[in-house]
């Protein structure tokens, strides 16, 4: 287990770094954040919230300013099942 996988997340986390990932992987382009909000049955505002939780933990990256530039940091085998 890496240091990444020792960190906690919440449900709602692990759901965002899944569908990024699987949604990624099928549109070759990370989700926007309102699709993600979307997913979630979230308001953007929350999504956004969200997203700076898992950059600060070092489990996904991105580009502020830049729209679809988020990256998952996890090894495929640490993303959560998408429910």
């Amino acid at each position: 287990m890496t240091a990444k996988a020792a960190v906690r997340i919440t449900r709602a986390q692990g759901q965002l770094v899944a569908y990024v990932y699987w949604y990624t992987k099928v549109h070759r382009v990370p989700p926007a954040e309102n699709e993600i909000a979307d997913f979630l049955g979230i308001r953007g505002p929350s999504a956004h919230q969200l997203i700076l939780r898992l950059e600060a933990k070092a489990i996904l990256s991105r580009q502020p300013g830049e729209p679809r530039t988020i990256k998952i940091l996890l090894a495929r085998e640490e993303v959560p099942d998408l429910e």
